[in-house]
């Protein structure tokens, strides 16, 4: 049946964190809102999600230089690149600070008894490196191109 998933694998396999997502979420809320400053508070309306949340991702994406904050009375948040600049493997990547498929991706503490013989680290690798590489065929600007539709599905608050 369509759209149902088997028992037993309800969650996907692979999934990015939720700051990597909310991370993603501000660039493209940057991305549409290019005109003016936004604000924490505008962004988090806008997608319905904790200002809490927001805060660390603004501050790792303003350290890694994908946006800059501006302080004080009318200050906000704007890109600090332009989006065709902004590659979504380089981000995820920033973002995803722990992308360990599997022990044996840890050489320091695995304890996988046959990982000296075993062929599913290489493939588990492999398939993580397709991953990146397709995200890095991509920038903020393919992810911000239907710009009219997510500006009005993402007014801010």
């Amino acid at each position: 049946m369509r759209g149902r998933r088997p028992a037993g694998n309800r969650d996907p396999v692979m999934r990015l964190t939720a700051f990597s997502d909310f991370s993603l979420r501000v660039l493209i809320y940057l991305g549409v809102h290019d005109k003016e400053l936004a604000t924490i508070a505008g962004i988090a309306a806008a997608y319905g999600v904790s200002e809490n949340h927001l805060m660390k991702v603004v501050h790792h994406l303003a350290r890694k230089g994908y946006i800059e904050t501006v302080r004080g009375r009318g200050g906000g948040l704007r890109l600090a690149r332009k989006p065709a600049a902004i590659r979504i493997g380089e981000v995820v990547r920033s973002t995803e600070t722990n992308a360990i498929l599997a022990e044996c991706f840890d050489r320091e503490s695995s304890e996988c008894r046959i990982e000296p013989a075993c062929v599913l680290r290489g493939l588990l690798g492999q398939a993580q490196e397709a991953f990146f590489a397709e995200l890095d065929r991509h920038s903020l600007a393919d992810l911000v191109a239907p710009r009219v539709k997510l500006a009005r599905l993402l007014v801010p608050g």
